[in-house]
């Protein structure tokens, strides 16, 4: 292919132009000009992040929603934990037919090397699915459902990942169905402003000038922070056919709550990372930044943030419950430092013995006291009968990890020492 001499000149003056630092130029019919020599010039400027603005234009993105899907076609979001216990995802073109049951859909995979889950060299990972949800983000009004998929990974061979701790929690259940394991996961998490340093509700640089306390459970623009967001979410994982119960602000200002349960088993914990995963995609849209760390603001006196974990069995539930349950705490004390180790990273910054929790070396347990590791509620104490709460997880604690972990441990049939109930007067 040959080009002229005249064109080649134009070719790269424009290409030089597009990676100077200095003004653009723009290309006119008479060849290339400066903005300052046109009467009416195009403004070129770089997409802006602006906290709780998307700069995109949503009249442009609503004509290319406004297009029907095909309805013998779907479109499958495969998400999948990665080496972080980060929700990563790609999608898929599917048959309508194929997104029915978990077990009609097909096997995929991805390159693990770019998630830290395998070798540049041999970097193929099979995503196996295991639970399907609807898909708030492109919904449909023909009747068929777009999907989310949760999946665990596995090698080419099909041995699970180091990073696959579902199927060990799917160990942990299996074959222990008569158990009707309840658990209720209470995720709490921080809003951020784009800048990653300072939380909804603050101002930059600086700390809110009223201590946490009005906060919690607040209404009002000066102690309420991030409820659209957290309304969004609501109802994303409503559509998506999550069992989120419950939603509030937290005692820090820009901290938010929300429950997702009672769930069995281990749908417990495919729920809540779905959940998480609907959160950051929300916040997307919002550009608002969401983190789960248990500590986000060491400086100060405000809370951290916790995944407070709520788990009965039947024989809990049932009349004399209460024994069973001051026997599981029992086990679980007895095991306390192992439990520590996996209920998440950056604990240790967050269990102080201050600010509603318990010291992160001591286990304790008590009535209504959320300052003990483990709490029993009031209602369970009066009726004899009900739930127990552990308050140790972390908010980034991997939730298959905990509630697969607080399973195994009060399954052993070991005998345990009597733990004596921390002071009601503390609670």
């Amino acid at each position: 292919m040959k080009f002229s001499s005249a064109l080649l000149g134009v070719l790269a003056v424009t290409t030089v132009a597009a990676f100077a630092p200095s003004s653009p130029l723009f290309v006119s019919r008479r060849g290339v000009v400066s903005p300052s020599h046109t009467s009416s010039s195009i403004q070129m400027t770089v997409l802006k992040q602006e906290t709780g603005r998307s700069q995109l234009d949503p009249a442009v993105i609503d004509r290319y929603n406004s297009l029907p899907f095909p309805p013998d076609k779907i479109l499958a979001e495969y998400v999948w934990i990665d080496a972080k216990a980060n929700c990563r995802s790609k999608t898929r073109t599917l048959p309508a037919s194929k997104g029915k049951t978990v077990e009609s859909l097909p096997k995929w995979n991805f390159d693990g090397s770019s998630t830290g889950q395998a070798p540049g060299d041999d970097s193929e990972v099979i995503l196996r699915p295991c639970r399907i949800f609807r898909d708030p983000f492109r919904p449909r009004t023909d009747g068929v459902d777009n999907i989310l998929v949760m999946c665990d990974t596995y090698t080419p061979a099909g041995e699970p990942l180091p990073t696959n701790t579902r199927v060990i929690a799917e160990a942990a259940f299996s074959g222990k169905e008569a158990e009707e394991p309840w658990f209720g996961l209470e995720q709490e998490f921080t809003l951020f402003n784009l800048d990653q340093r300072t939380p909804l509700g603050w101002p930059k640089g600086g700390m809110p000038s009223r201590p946490q306390g009005p906060y919690y459970c607040s209404v009002g623009p000066e102690n309420a922070f991030g409820r659209p967001i957290v309304e969004a979410h609501y109802r994303a994982c409503l559509y998506a056919g999550i069992n989120i119960s419950g939603t509030n602000g937290e005692v820090m200002p820009g901290q938010q709550e929300y429950q997702v349960g009672p769930c069995v088993g281990i749908d417990a914990a495919d729920q809540l990372f779905m959940s998480r995963y609907i959160l950051q995609r929300v916040c997307e849209d919002f550009h608002v930044v969401s983190t789960l760390h248990p500590k986000p603001i060491t400086e100060g006196d405000w809370n951290g943030a916790g995944m407070h974990t709520n788990f009965s069995t039947k024989k809990m539930r049932e009349a004399g419950g209460l024994e069973v349950i001051k026997k599981a705490i029992y086990k679980l004390g007895a095991k306390h430092a192992e439990h520590i180790a996996v209920y998440g990273e950056d604990n240790e910054k967050r269990l102080t013995g201050i600010h509603e929790t318990a010291n992160i070396n001591t286990f304790s347990y008590g009535v209504a006291n959320r300052g003990a590791s483990i709490r029993i509620g009031r209602d369970t104490e009066a009726e004899g009968l009900g739930y127990f709460e552990d308050r140790r997880p972390a908010s980034n604690a991997d939730p298959y990890v905990v509630t697969g972990k607080i399973f195994a441990t009060i399954m052993e049939d070991v005998e345990v020492t009597e733990i004596k109930a921390k002071d009601r007067d503390q609670a």
